[in-house]
């Protein structure tokens, strides 16, 4: 990891239509880092992240990735460089899990190219990657919501970008995949930005947070007494008696009804 930001946020304001969810956002994301964005629901972590991600545009503020402004690179350019895998996404039933995978490597096919062996390796390494070997030529309506989780994922993964951009990836896993999925995440060697909802595995997980409370976002130490007065809880650490790693324990904040 280098200290030049390969994401650099400055000056962001993110609406929705007129509504303004975030304002005044500076974040930096160093090459390599792996960055969670913590934050109460409806905080508008997931309208930060289409912002950084080039998919929605800041309504004020510049998004640059290694120096680069987004609003200055053409759709195919960005997806060549970022990877977004949302929350939920509305695909066609039929769609077959390879398919669905391999739509990842469209940014980097010239017009009209078919996936050749190449392409069928990239996404069977892809899937095999998140647990899903041989599970190319399933139906997508035939998937759980942890192996669609899993399957949208090996899209991110065979997109191939120098950014990846997770939202609540953890979501609809069992805890094996969720663990499993974190520590490839953190072992690719990729700039990850990722909203998780869990803050125990961000803290673990992560270099660093974003915590997004109150129309702001901002860098912040994993500081139990920072986490718990945002989401209204006592927050204890704790070292695993085995792996001597600090995990946090959450009750009910005694001040809050």
């Amino acid at each position: 990891m280098t200290d030049a930001p390969l994401l650099r946020v400055t000056g962001v304001t993110c609406a929705i239509g007129q509504h303004t969810v975030l304002r005044d956002v500076d974040i930096h994301v160093a090459e390599g880092e792996t960055v969670g964005v913590v934050g109460p629901n409806g905080s508008g972590k997931s309208t930060l992240l289409r912002v950084l991600a080039g998919i929605r545009p800041a309504a004020a503020g510049v998004v640059e990735l290694d120096g680069v402004p987004l609003g200055s690179l053409s759709r195919r350019a960005r997806a060549r460089r970022i990877a977004l895998v949302a929350q939920e996404e509305d695909l066609p039933a039929e769609l077959r899990v390879g398919e669905l995978v391999a739509l990842g490597l469209l940014p980097r096919r010239p017009p009209w190219a078919g996936g050749g062996r190449t392409g069928h390796r990239a996404v069977a390494a892809a899937l095999a990657a998140v647990d899903m070997a041989g599970a190319a030529d399933r139906p997508l309506d035939q998937l759980s919501g942890g192996e669609r989780r899993r399957a949208l994922l090996a899209r991110g993964l065979v997109q191939d970008t120098e950014l990846l951009i997770l939202d609540e990836p953890t979501n609809h896993l069992d805890v094996r995949h969720r663990l499993d999925l974190l520590e490839l995440v953190r072992g690719l060697g990729r700039t990850v930005v990722m909203a998780l909802h869990d803050l125990d595995l961000a803290v673990r997980f992560c270099d660093r947070l974003v915590l997004v409370h109150d129309g702001s976002a901002r860098s912040a130490a994993p500081d139990p007494d920072v986490l718990g007065a945002v989401f209204g809880v006592a927050a204890t650490p704790v070292r695993h008696p085995v792996t001597g790693e600090t995990h946090l324990l959450f009750d009910r904040h005694p001040e809050v009804p």
